[in-house]
């Protein structure tokens, strides 16, 4: 008897499901991205998920300033509609930029220009936790809490699924998949995995600064609901330390503040030499602001901030069946803010790569590869660019087609200082709002050589009222 063909309908479950590693805030995004095209969303993760805005063991550098600048934000929102709204009411501020900033560049300070982009502030927790809410209320995504990943099934041309183990009782069970996502962040084991299924090794880059944050938070006073992020960044070009002093207002009528310092020069968790040390970067500002606050917590101290890239985009083969995102993929000194807008940047050209190629598709998985590899670009090169100059830093220096590129990028933000044209170019290449090869047109390179055309800010471009506030804290203090 004849034996029809098989059907969509017909295939095995495994083709109509995919499993996400890691549950934060990628593996969220590629779940949002998954939904629509597949029957399942499997998300598993070590920790026990907590169901209010709070910390968790696996994110511990949650505690430190967060900025989602808005090319990662309207990417977010894009995945899941509603989301910007959500952390708006639960206390999250959208900022525009540069209007709510006052930031010392290297190159001076920032004037305040009408709104080009903007950032939403708050605590890591809390958009971690409207993300998650969003996700997990998508039709078949469902969370595996306290369940870690023990090895891809599989071969070397194709992964099919996943073992993972129970953390409590040390179970295990097998998820077939038609995609296995790995969004398991910084501890990602996918180069051991991929070696014991016979792949080569993945190229990776490093590069440390030996940046250390040092993390306070503060009631923040009355009147000061509108307040901008106040943010003193490092100079490369000085032959010291980098140090730098963030001030983010959070929900709750709160401001947190972050630290950094490079190898030589990092803060403590000596909540005594706090203010000290944001007294000594390169504007008192933050110091001045936070003298006499009311401390709410200690100091957290995170030291886990190297620059870590693995480039898979460039092996010769790529199992069909798997793809690696966000932190997994690239990691970044903090400071640069970049993180959750390239994980939201990756989980965008996964949807766009499953728009054009089923989940069984075996030239999925490649494609999503290289679309994730050119989201990394840029903030690869804009963090490690600066950081390979911090004295006793570590990592390949940079070529000299990269040292003319920094020395360009110099120019155009010293230009911003000055151009409101520049600066609004600049700051939405920044916020991964448009590519950073917007920064070379012709124009562009006109302006720069041209330069600010208006002398630089001799000092923070705070408010009548902003002053007023900072001068009266400072007479109490």
């Amino acid at each position: 008897m004849h034996q029809p063909n098989r059907t969509t309908d017909d295939r095995p479950a495994r083709h109509r499901r995919a499993v996400i590693l890691g549950a934060g805030m990628t593996g969220m995004l590629a779940a949002a991205a998954l939904a629509p095209h597949t029957d399942e969303v499997i998300l598993v993760d070590r920790d026990e998920l907590p169901p209010a805005p709070a910390p968790r063991k696996g994110l511990p550098q949650a505690r430190h300033a967060h900025l989602l600048w808005s090319g990662g934000a309207r990417t977010i929102e894009s995945l899941l509609p509603g989301t910007h709204q959500r952390w708006l009411e639960a206390g999250a501020r959208r900022i525009a930029l540069p209007t709510g900033l006052a930031s010392l560049s290297p190159q001076g300070w920032i004037r305040r220009w009408p709104e080009m982009q903007y950032l939403i502030a708050c605590t890591r927790d809390l958009l971690d936790w409207v993300v998650r809410e969003q996700a997990l209320a998508l039709p078949g995504v469902t969370l595996l809490r306290r369940t870690e990943p023990v090895t891809l099934l599989g071969s070397a041309r194709h992964v099919t699924g996943v073992r993972v183990r129970d953390t409590a009782d040390g179970t295990e069970q097998v998820l077939e998949a038609g995609l296995v996502v790995d969004a398991t962040g910084r501890g990602s084991r996918a180069p051991q995995w991929l070696t014991d299924l016979g792949l080569s090794r993945v190229h990776e880059e490093v590069v440390d600064s030996g940046l250390v944050y040092a993390t306070r938070i503060f009631r923040a006073p009355d009147g000061t609901e509108g307040f901008p992020v106040v943010n003193v960044q490092a100079d490369t070009r000085d032959p010291v330390p980098g140090q730098t002093a963030t001030l983010v207002p959070i929900e709750d009528r709160r401001w947190l503040v972050t630290l950094s310092g490079t190898r030589g020069g990092e803060p403590t968790k000596d909540p005594d030499l706090f203010e000290p040390f944001a007294r000594q970067v390169r504007h008192p500002v933050v110091a001045d602001l936070i003298a006499g606050a009311e401390p709410l917590t200690g100091v957290t101290v995170t030291r886990s901030t190297v620059n870590r890239r693995r480039y898979y985009e460039r092996l010769a083969t790529w199992p069909a069946g798997l793809t690696v995102l966000g932190d997994a993929v690239a990691t970044y000194n903090p400071v640069y803010g970049h993180g959750m807008s390239v994980a939201a940047h990756s989980a965008a050209a996964l949807r766009t790569e499953l728009i054009r190629h089923p989940l069984d598709d075996p030239r999925l998985a490649r494609r999503v590869q290289r679309a994730t590899g050119k989201a990394t670009d840029t903030a690869w090169a804009l963090a490690t660019g600066q950081d390979i100059h911090y004295p006793g830093a570590t990592g390949t220096q940079p070529p000299a087609a990269a040292r003319l590129l920094r020395a360009y990028m110099d120019r155009v933000a010293l230009t911003a200082t000055g151009r409101p044209s520049v600066a609004r170019a600049l700051i939405s290449a920044m916020t991964l709002s448009t590519p950073l090869t917007t920064l070379a047109t012709p124009d562009m390179m006109i302006a720069a050589l041209r330069g600010p055309g208006r002398r630089p800010l001799t000092g923070p471009p705070l408010t009548t009222a902003e002053l007023s506030f900072q001068h009266a804290r400072r007479a109490r203090s």
